[in-house]
């Protein structure tokens, strides 16, 4: 839960509605997960604009979280 709210904070902030959040349960939507290719959770998926970026932990680094996702620059 605490990854999905920090997540929702980082799209909020740094792309202002111009997202669309999908959150896929493993125990629930095993074959989902499969298909993702996810590996690790929690994890983020950040599929667009290429390049596919991913993320593993619950994004509480509110600073590094969206460098790595590429939608904000170094300062």
């Amino acid at each position: 839960m605490r990854a999905i709210e920090n997540t929702k904070k980082i799209c909020k902030t740094n792309l202002k509605g111009c997202y669309d959040l999908e959150v896929i349960d493993v125990r629930q939507q095993p074959e989902r997960a499969k298909e993702a290719q996810i590996v690790a959770t929690p994890a983020l998926i950040k599929q667009l604009p290429p390049p596919l970026r991913e993320l593993i932990g619950d994004m509480s680094d509110n600073d590094r979280a969206p460098i790595g996702l590429g939608i904000q620059k170094k300062e």
